[in-house]
């Protein structure tokens, strides 16, 4: 008789890959490889799968079958977050940053909102948030660098809430539709005082905002574009800002 494996182990959100990847590595390239990054992935990884199945524990009232990969994920994140300590302790300033992001989150699981706007939003600040930790665990030293690199992909990555949820939940919603082109806009002309070349990435985004929702696109077809979109934009962020 065939086992199957309880829920929560293997995360099914597929847009989140790129949330904790490009962040990550543009922090990592931007300061330059340090042995630190090495647990430091392992721990940002392993933390959201720890993350991911708190929520879905949450989400079901705290059943006991969901408890297993809460309690196996938590203790490998605690285990990597340590080893990342132990190399640089100082990493620790960043901690207080993410309580925001990770108790936002987990609240809206809670409240069976984990899908609302604000939660969408609130993950995206942890995520970019990442970029920073990732260039201070390096050898770089110019964090306002650092800030600006987090700022571009907190913008691109907020514009794909609201670009997912127009071309598959919202689609047909008009208004939707308009306040997510409002929203790429708006990260255009913010970006355009850091790199008008990435700016240019960002009015290309813009179009497909206002164009893409309407074809019809399945959720496949929308990965793919935003995995070539995700890797577009780090490389431009890390040449031009």
């Amino acid at each position: 008789m065939s086992r199957t494996r309880g829920p929560g182990w293997v995360p099914n959100q597929h847009g989140a890959w790129a949330m904790l990847a490009s962040p990550l590595a543009v922090g990592v390239l931007a300061s330059g490889p340090a042995w630190v990054h090495l647990p430091l992935t392992a721990f940002w990884f392993v933390g959201y799968f720890a993350f991911f199945a708190t929520s879905l524990w949450l989400k079901a009232r705290r059943r006991p079958r969901y408890w297993p990969p809460v309690r196996a994920y938590g203790i490998v994140a605690v285990v990597s977050g340590l080893a990342t300590l132990a190399l640089e302790p100082r990493l620790i300033i960043w901690a207080p940053l993410f309580l925001l992001p990770l108790g936002v989150g987990l609240a809206a699981a809670a409240a069976r909102h984990e899908r609302d706007l604000l939660s969408g939003l609130t993950t995206v600040v942890g995520s970019g948030l990442m970029t920073v930790v990732a260039y201070d665990a390096g050898p770089g030293t110019d964090l306002s660098r650092a800030w600006l690199l987090a700022l571009t992909q907190f913008l691109y990555f907020a514009g794909t809430v609201f670009y997912v949820k127009s071309a598959i939940r919202e689609r047909g919603n008009r208004r939707f539709l308009w306040l997510s082109v409002g929203a790429h806009a708006v990260a255009t002309v913010v970006v355009l005082l850091i790199s008008p070349w990435l700016a240019l990435v960002f009015l290309l985004l813009t179009a497909r905002a206002a164009v893409v929702p309407g074809l019809g696109a399945t959720p496949k077809q929308l990965g793919i574009g935003e995995i070539v979109a995700t890797v577009i934009v780090a490389l431009v962020a890390l040449v031009t800002v």
